[in-house]
């Protein structure tokens, strides 16, 4: 699991090098601030010790991999283990006479406990709450996602082949593989963030890896009105919308908040019911008692045993489900999601990658086009339409915020075409000086095409719900 490298100063080098590009571009028109001699010097004895530190470190995590009995590392003791790495890197250092001061040292022992047990340089992005995305651009440029808006961090790995190790320690612990002949992988972490990478050749400069990080708490209904992500009216006609088993498609995006929304949908289901959950990478948080979880598979390295959503989805239908959640549709797996939600599976939901309702609509069609399924457009669209009744649109604004930004509901067919009418809308207003967008959730006076459904099932919602708001 833990393969070895040999010590380079090239990264580290190349890394210092090229960090200031970025403010070097940005003060072209401004006079050069004047260096003295003392802070040259100063930065450059810094620099010294960052390359030595990092040829410790790689020298002692050769030591430790000598030492340490890897086999019984998932059975040790927290405690135990670090007294142990750090028993060995005191060792080392007398043997290489290096004195480091207690900060850096401790460091040293919290780098190397990642080294061995966890995911290396990633492990402390990982812990880090704030952080939702972590996106890794080769060893030496390493970004993150916080509120929406992405920034470089320090972080950074010794050269592409720890970052390939680190890649490899991942996917080996899910059963996959990623080389030069499978070049891209899908895994999911053990605390079920989602992981993607891509290795070179393909990858050009460096190995390319995104992990979608996930959230221990679930967003409700109640936590997303007050980030201000959709209104309590939106909230409310949700409500009611689930619960009459109205057939749902999350569409957005990516990072948009596609999976968070789902998620709270799924709150107002039932406990009686029996759910069953599709996905390519587990991510769905559904907090009913009854919930079956399934989860595709990739081929092995033979070409065999793959197990695509649509094959889960077909095993689905003979499960007496009440409903059937797919995390994501984007291929030939929307036949047998239209066809349940057409036969009795009411109240079923998924999401689509599309940038507004009537796209979505599209993308459908498109995927069901391209299942190879030769139909009428007319036929097609009328298996849309009866299928799908609702459309919520997600989308990530360009101050990092996410907002639903309308709800559309499927009316039928005038014709050939498909009959949509639009519920509620996120009207956007201005702009903050600080950047943040300023915008409002306003019904459009639209009466709900299924509020006869919603009486019949006891949600009667009242008409000032769809009274529109002026804009303030």
């Amino acid at each position: 699991m833990f393969s070895r490298y040999k010590k380079s100063d090239q990264a580290p080098v190349a890394t210092a090098v090229a960090a200031p590009k970025p403010e070097q571009k940005a003060e072209i028109s401004k006079p050069k601030p004047v260096v003295s001699p003392a802070d040259s010097i100063a930065a450059d004895k810094e620099l010294k010790r960052r390359h030595k530190l990092e040829e410790i470190r790689s020298e002692l995590h050769h030591r430790l991999l000598d030492n340490l009995n890897l086999a019984a590392l998932e059975d040790a003791p927290e405690k135990e283990l670090k007294a142990e790495i750090a028993s060995i890197c005191a060792e080392g250092l007398e043997e290489m006479a290096i004195v480091l001061n207690k900060e850096e040292r401790q460091n040293l022992h919290a780098e190397l406990f990642d080294e061995v047990t966890g995911l290396g340089p990633l492990e402390p992005l990982l812990k880090d709450e704030t952080i939702n995305d972590i996106l890794v651009n080769g060893p030496n440029r390493v970004f993150v996602e916080r509120s929406g808006k992405l920034e470089l961090t320090p972080t950074r790995f010794k050269d592409e082949k720890h970052l390939l190790r680190i890649i490899d320690k991942i996917v080996s612990a899910v059963g996959r593989r990623v080389d030069e002949s499978n070049p891209y992988v899908d895994a999911r972490l053990k605390d079920g963030s989602r992981f993607n990478a891509m290795v070179p050749p393909i990858a050009v400069d460096g190995s390319l890896v995104s992990i979608r990080k996930f959230k221990k708490e679930k967003l409700g209904i109640d936590e997303l009105c007050q980030f201000g992500a959709f209104s309590e009216e939106m909230a409310a006609y949700l409500q009611a919308a689930v619960a009459c088993r109205l057939n749902i498609i999350v569409s957005g995006g990516t990072g948009s908040g596609k999976t968070t929304t789902l998620n709270a949908l799924s709150s107002f289901i039932d406990n009686s019911e029996r759910i069953l959950t599709i996905e390519d990478t587990a991510e769905l948080q559904l907090q009913q008692v009854h919930v079956g979880r399934m989860e595709s598979r990739p081929a092995n390295v033979e070409g065999k045993g793959a197990v695509s959503q649509r094959d889960c989805l077909k095993n689905a239908l003979r499960m007496r489900p009440d409903r059937i959640i797919v995390g994501e549709t984007r291929g030939e797996e929307v036949i047998d999601m239209l066809q349940a939600m057409n036969t009795g599976h009411d109240g079923s939901m998924t999401t689509i990658h599309a940038n507004s309702a009537r796209d979505g609509v599209s993308r459908l069609e498109n995927m069901i086009a391209m299942a190879g399924i030769e139909m009428p457009i007319k036929a097609v669209r009328a298996q849309i339409s009866s299928a799908v009744n609702l459309i919520v649109q997600a989308s990530r604004l360009q101050d990092g915020s996410r907002r639903m930004v309308s709800i559309t509901e499927i009316t039928g067919m005038e014709g050939d075409v498909i009959s949509m009418q639009e519920v509620f809308r996120y009207q956007r207003l201005g702009l903050h000086p600080d950047g943040k967008i300023i915008g409002q959730f306003t019904p459009l006076g639209v009466r709900s095409h299924y509020s006869e459904r919603f009486k019949q099932w006891g949600y009667d919602l009242p008409a000032s719900i769809y009274e529109p708001v002026a804009a303030e």
